[in-house]
């Protein structure tokens, strides 16, 4: 691939191969791309190599008309001036945040009657700011609880210090009424001391202090204190049950990714002093990056880099284990005079936070698809695409097995609104040659469409194959054999490296392809419905296989019969939880004797 007018191999030839940033421009000399280099020869040669770039990259190659690079001493240095430059130029093809807003953090203030706040912005006021948290309502809903724990006063010092009588809060028990010193210096600061533990997520030490004044007020007859200390433990317990709780004080930033159809969401949770106090989700305008690597990564560096109002954690957690970790944890560290580590997973808490993440990021990914107006638009560009006047309804096939073992096929069915489960059907694969995904294919649409015929049923506008031309032609024969008509035919054939956005259309009536655009919402459509499609082949075929692998297992062992079984997997939930139970724990489920848990202990660890 190279431009018609940047002559590539002149400017390759005399490229150096140290550290450093290369800035991509257009015609009128627009700036459409920064990057940064380890190597720049060998990164900038990349782009112009024959095969292997994206649509997206292809089309920016397209409008270089000169490339303009800076030497740096390090990578780190690269890193930093890269971000820098995107934050200053933001170019069309770089991965951009739209969002830069500084976080709001709790404030709690100096003098006699401390006060609780909400803060954003700079911090010039004395006192000690807690956080940052990822939204307002995070900070609303801790002072909320704060105030109805530890009733330190909440409003503005005017208010404060004009006050005749005392105030709402005072009369709903959510402030103790230092205004009109109904409390006095030391108890008020006693409270302010117990807010200061918890903010710091100082929990054990709290809860402990707390459990010894319950006690002392109690020996000292003083059942309406005691009572009050009784109350702010049971309530920051059912706080610290809901949470998930690390050892250690430090700060921690944990974030995953999900990518489908065309969008990218990155979910980032919030950890402060041990405590996760809230998360947010981030949706990146993709640039050329392709991969969920690249997308990460760039998002990294953009988000930590290109705002003025970070607040740098000691830790950043990601999902991925990559040597460009060390450079971004040293430009982080430069960035904001401290050590911060940015590390890939890890087993325990963090480890959980990380699925959590990821979890969300999926969630979300899925809502947003599934939006009612971006739905009709993906809808009405691929009819534009299939030159159909209008599609309402779509199917798509998959085929998933193991090396052979429980094939199964999926059919998924979407409508103008998006996915409808309720029609979604599963087919057991039989008789075939194992591995043959051709003849798979082949007896489950015989299956569909034969039943849809029969039963006179609504057939789709569209139906979707995922393979290439010899699949499409499968699926036609099929369709002819049956006499069903008006169902547009299309192969989803994988591009390159089976990466998203590289998918090729075959067309059924004249076998031809078509090449989308990355960032073309009927290809965003078809790669949900594919992707879906996909999902649900590959979790029924899971289901199918092990549940015949579990059944074999379980029945294979001496004394284990139908209602042993049942017993089994009530008690521990699935075949995996039984395979790594210790003797002790078979040995508590109902009819398991010493004996039958020590040959189901066997079984499942044979040398």
């Amino acid at each position: 691939m190279t431009s018609s007018s940047f002559d590539s191999d002149a400017f390759l030839k005399q490229l150096t191969e140290r550290p450093g940033i290369y800035q991509m421009f257009g015609e009128a000399d627009k700036l459409l791309y920064i990057g940064k280099a380890k190597n720049l020869k060998k990164r900038v040669s990349s782009y112009f190599g024959k095969s292997g770039l994206s649509l997206k990259t292809q089309n920016l190659v397209k409008k270089i008309k000169r490339i303009d690079v800076t030497v740096t001493t390090t990578e780190t240095e690269a890193l930093l001036l890269e971000h820098n430059l995107i934050k200053e130029y933001r170019p069309p093809f770089n991965i951009l945040l739209r969002d830069d807003k500084s976080y709001p953090y709790i404030f709690l203030s100096e003098g006699k009657y401390p006060r609780l706040a909400f803060h954003r912005g700079a911090k010039r006021e004395k006192g000690t700011y807690f956080g940052p948290f990822p939204s307002g309502l995070a900070v609303r809903e801790s002072l909320n609880l704060l105030q109805q724990v530890f009733k330190v006063r909440q409003c503005d010092e005017s208010f404060f210090k004009n006050r005749s009588r005392a105030c709402l809060q005072y009369q709903i028990k959510r402030c103790t009424g230092p205004c009109m010193e109904y409390v006095s210096t030391d108890d008020y600061a006693q409270q302010v001391e117990y807010t200061r533990l918890f903010l710091e997520g100082k929990n054990t030490e709290l809860l402990k202090d707390l459990a010894k004044k319950m006690e002392d007020a109690s020996h000292a007859l003083e059942f309406e204190k005691a009572a009050e200390y009784r109350d702010q433990i049971q309530h920051l317990n059912k706080v610290i049950e809901s949470q998930f709780i690390e050892s250690g004080s430090d700060k921690l930033d944990v974030i995953s990714l999900s990518m489908k159809a065309g969008i990218a969401c990155v979910h980032v949770l919030f950890i402060r002093q041990g405590r996760m106090i809230g998360s947010r989700s981030y949706y990146p305008k993709l640039g050329i990056e392709g991969d969920e690597r690249e997308v990460l990564l760039g998002f990294l560096g953009q988000f930590y880099l290109a705002s003025n109002h970070r607040d740098y954690p000691s830790r950043i957690v990601v999902p991925v284990e990559d040597e460009e970790l060390m450079a971004l944890s040293e430009a982080f560290s430069q960035a904001a005079n401290k050590k911060v580590s940015v590390i890939g997973p890890k087993r325990g808490r963090v480890d959980n936070w990380l699925t959590l993440a990821k979890q969300t990021a999926d969630e979300n990914i899925s809502q947003r698809l599934m939006d009612k107006e971006s739905m009709l638009s993906r809808f009405q560009a691929l009819e534009k695409i299939l030159k159909i006047d209008r599609i309402a309804r779509m199917e798509c096939f998959d085929i998933s097995h193991s090396s052979g073992e429980s094939t199964v096929a999926s059919c998924v069915v979407f409508d103008r609104n998006g996915p409808k489960k309720s029609d979604y059907r599963r087919f057991n694969i039989e008789g075939i040659t194992k591995g043959d995904d051709y003849a798979a294919m082949r007896q489950a649409i015989e299956r569909r469409y034969k039943r849809l015929v029969k039963e006179e049923s609504k057939l789709p506008d569209v139906l979707f194959i995922d393979g290439g031309k010899g699949q499409v032609t499968q699926a036609r024969e099929i369709l002819t054999e049956l006499s069903v008509q008006g169902v547009a035919l299309v192969g989803v054939a994988k591009g390159i490296d089976r990466r998203a956005g590289f998918e090729q259309l075959i067309i059924d009536e004249t076998h031809s392809s078509i090449n989308l655009k990355s960032d073309s919402e009927a290809l965003h459509l078809i790669q949900h419905i594919r992707d879906e499609a996909h999902r649900f082949a590959v979790k029924s075929h899971t289901q199918s296989r092990d549940k015949k692998r579990s059944q074999s297992q379980l029945d294979s062992i001496p004394g284990i019969g139908a209602k042993r079984r049942k017993l089994l997997l009530h008690h521990f939930g699935s075949v995996k939880a039984i395979t790594e139970a210790p003797v002790r724990e078979l040995m508590k489920v109902p009819m398991i004797s010493e004996k039958i848990a020590e040959d189901i202990y066997a079984e499942f660890h044979k040398p």
